[in-house]
This record gives structure tokens, sequence and C-alpha cells, in this order.
């Protein structure tokens, strides 16, 4: 049967985007380079007029000139025809590249979505009010138990404010009488000389006076005291 009917071509696939702007790209170099080429003999036909005096050679020369001129003319529009469809394919692959993105966020933002709803089923606002609640009390509890444990066992609790600033008037007053507006017991405490006071004798010093005319008796030692005397052994 396929030797009969033969085989059924399979159909290629339609160009992509890329494709056709790289072709068109191709072709545009390809008439870039025919036009430069154009320019380089214009140059020279230019310097033959220059050179040559007017008449049927200069004429010839013209001629050949315009001649090039319009196949330079000719390229160029290609060229510009080309360009505009290279312009034309660039805003149809940036549209559908832009759709693509489009799609992929929009498949994103899906995924994202059916995430954030399997996670809200497990987080509920009234456990979270009831949590929040709970910490509360808590804090509260801490609080009475802070308090408890810094209460002061030896200050009174009866002491009112009007009590408070009475003390406050005493203390200024007692203040404002001393010297300096300092309290006597506040200051340093004065040694008084009692010896001048009560005018008392000095202390002795440890020798006792000799009276005029009357030798000591006993030798005294380097300390002042005297010496005992020593026993001798007659033989």
């Amino acid at each position: 049967m396929k030797r009969v009917f033969g085989v059924k071509k399979d159909k290629e696939p339609p160009p992509s985007i890329n494709d056709a702007s790289d072709r068109i790209n191709k072709r545009g170099e390809t008439v870039d380079e025919k036009i430069k080429r154009l320019d380089v003999e214009l140059s020279r036909y230019k310097e033959q007029i220059k050179k040559t005096r007017p008449g049927p050679a200069q004429e010839a020369v013209k001629a050949r000139a315009m001649r090039v001129l319009k196949q330079k003319r000719m390229y160029e529009g290609q060229r510009d025809m080309l360009y505009n469809q290279t312009f034309n394919l660039d805003q149809v692959s940036f549209a559908s590249e832009g759709i693509k993105d489009a799609q992929q966020t929009m498949s994103a933002l899906k995924s994202a979505n059916k995430e954030l709803k399997g996670m809200m089923k497990t987080v509920k606002i009234q456990d979270i009010d009831n949590l929040q609640d709970e910490m509360m009390d808590l804090m509260d509890v801490s609080s009475e138990i802070q308090e408890s444990l810094g209460r002061s066992y030896s200050v009174p609790d009866d002491i009112d404010e009007d009590d408070l600033m009475g003390e406050l008037d005493a203390l200024e007053a007692d203040m404002g009488t001393e010297a300096d507006g300092v309290p006597s017991y506040l200051q340093p405490d004065t040694e008084s000389n009692l010896d001048s006071e009560l005018n008392l004798p000095s202390a002795p010093t440890g020798q006792a006076a000799v009276p005029a005319g009357r030798s000591n008796a006993q030798a005294e030692d380097e300390l002042g005291l005297p010496t005992v005397p020593r026993a001798s052994l007659r033989g």
C-alpha cells in the first residue's frame, strides 16, 4: 500500500519568531555589504569626475556613477523593508514573551493560593484569640507573683501622703536652724579639750625631782631606774 499511495510526509513545524528574525537579519547584513561596496565604487567615480575634463569621457563616468547610485538606492529600500520586518518580529516576540511571563505568573499565583488555603485550614482565628487571652492571664499572674515577692516586711503600710509631707516639712525646718543647713545629728563630732577647760596640772614624767644639796644615794641605769646592789663573796 505504501508503494501504491506513497507515504504521507510529515508537515514541517512553522518557523518560530526567532528563526524568522535571524533569517531577516542575515539578509539585512548581506544587503549592507552590497551597499558598502557600491559606496566604494561611487567614491572612485567621484574622483574620476573631478580629474576628467568636461566632455564625452566625463559624461560616461557620470553615467556609470548614476547606474551605481540607482543600485544603491534599490538596496537601501530593501534594507529599510528588512529593518521594518525585523522591528515587527521583535514586537511580536516581546508580546509573546510577555504572555508567557503572565502565564507563569498566573501558575505561580494559583500554586501559592492553593498552598495558602491549605495552611489557613490549620490556623484558626479563634485559636489565636484564645492563645492571646491565655498569654495575658499568664502575664497578669506573673506580675502578681513578682509584686508579692518584692513586698517589704519592715516598711509600715499605714503611712499616708499627709504624714509624708509633715515629715518633709519638719526635716526642712530642722535643716534651716542648723549651721550650713545640715542637722546636728549629721554633723561630725568635735572633741573638746577637757584639760584646758578644767585647768588640770600636767602628768608627771616618771622621774622624781632631787632636792638641792642632796646627792642621789643610788646609781641609776641608762633607763633612769635605780640599780640593784650586787653581793660580793669573800673568801
